[in-house]
């Protein structure tokens, strides 16, 4: 089993009076995360699979009572696709208040309707953690770094799904299940979406634009709808953990781009699949696209699962000057120019750097992209 470095956050957080949420896209190995937990647990451990009619049945409702007997005398409660319960909220809460003794542990493959209910109800009583499928850092501790390099393409073409990483060879016909509305499912359950192909439509747009500017006023007129079915849409996609959105840097800089945004997609296969495009990469002319979401991608997922708190942009100009990738943290500004060649020096915009003299300046490329994805920014290459 590939070991998720979230485990270790959960459980620094056991008995600490706080309620355990996880999120994630749906197969991101939420359900396996919870049956690794248990194994690993002296404590006795109730696993509540929200999947089950009688379960949904028994949390639906459900007094304090009737939940103290269900739970009877499990130290580790843990409610699975708990989205899936209605009014699930105040029940998590009455277990909280109520069962003072038991650790509550929740999963839930989106966060429309479920944080929707949870938000009021568990107000100051939960820690919410994101599950996103494997990381590069994962894949390193599974396996080796040499390994995981010499891997690199396939995982720019397939990306790192567990269903993908787990079954080689049938990673297309995984791909184009999971690429369906299945990963945005839980869109169409609990939105009022009156035109499900305008989704589908905007999603292959937006794959195609990866790493360039995203105008919703062109996405608007190219597909036929408002301003403001577009931005709900990518909203919706966005708090389903299909894509995620990097806004503009801008501080100092009379002509830098203030109000606009890229949109990256959490998984490079989920991309190529929408597009139905798995050409190897040295034959590709969107390599330096694929290449991008795919540092910033996993870039985030290190982040997250080192909890981690930076702000994340980039930056361009109206002239066209551009850092592929910001971050952050503390006052400090880092900025990175992603290149697939290795080059000997780097070349930052002039404007860039006079505007933000104390800026770390940073190429990430083939040979040093691993220390960019390990935490450890002292290996970083830096420019000059």
């Amino acid at each position: 089993m590939i070991q998720r470095a979230i485990i270790k956050n959960i459980r620094e957080i056991f008995f600490k009076g706080k309620t355990i949420m996880i999120f994630g896209p749906r197969q991101s190995g939420k359900t396996t995360l919870l049956g690794m937990l248990a194994r690993d647990i002296q404590d006795k451990v109730l696993i509540l699979d929200c999947d089950e009619p009688d379960i949904r049945k028994e949390l639906t409702d459900a007094t304090s009572t009737q939940l103290k007997h269900r739970i009877g005398d499990a130290r580790i409660v843990m409610v699975d696709e708990a989205q899936r319960v209605k009014n699930i909220g105040i029940t998590l809460k009455l277990i909280h208040d109520k069962i003072k003794d038991v650790q509550l542990v929740v999963t839930g493959s989106s966060s429309l309707e479920l944080t929707g209910e949870i938000n009021e109800p568990l107000t100051g009583r939960k820690v919410e953690l994101l599950l996103l499928p494997f990381s590069t850092g994962e894949m390193i501790n599974h396996t080796d770094i040499v390994s995981e390099k010499r891997l690199l393409k396939q995982r720019l073409l397939y990306g790192m799904y567990p269903g993908v990483i787990n079954e080689p060879g049938n990673e297309r016909i995984n791909l184009s299940s999971l690429s369906g509305s299945y990963l945005y499912k839980d869109i169409f359950s609990f939105q009022d979406i009156r035109k499900p192909e305008i989704i589908e439509s905007l999603l292959e747009a937006l794959a195609i634009q990866v790493g360039n500017e995203v105008s919703y006023h062109e996405l608007a007129n190219s597909l036929g709808i408002d301003q403001l079915t577009v931005r709900r849409y990518i909203d919706l996609l966005e708090k389903s953990f299909v894509v995620f959105r990097l806004r503009s840097f801008s501080r100092n800089v009379r002509n830098e781009i203030k109000k606009s945004r890229k949109i990256y997609f959490y998984d490079n296969g989920i991309r190529n699949a929408l597009l139905a495009n798995f050409t190897e990469i040295d034959l590709r002319t969107d390599k330096g696209a694929l290449w991008e979401n795919f540092l910033v991608s996993e870039r985030l997922k290190l982040l997250n699962n080192l909890q981690i708190e930076s702000k994340r942009h980039f930056w361009r100009t109206s002239q066209q000057q551009e850092i592929d990738y910001i971050e952050e943290k503390d006052g400090q500004i880092s900025a990175f120019e992603f290149k697939w060649k290795e080059k000997l020096t780097l070349k930052l915009s002039l404007t860039f750097l006079n505007a933000y003299p104390e800026a770390r300046t940073y190429m990430i490329h083939t040979g040093n992209y691993m220390d960019f994805l390990s935490g450890q920014p002292e290996e970083w290459s830096r420019g000059n």
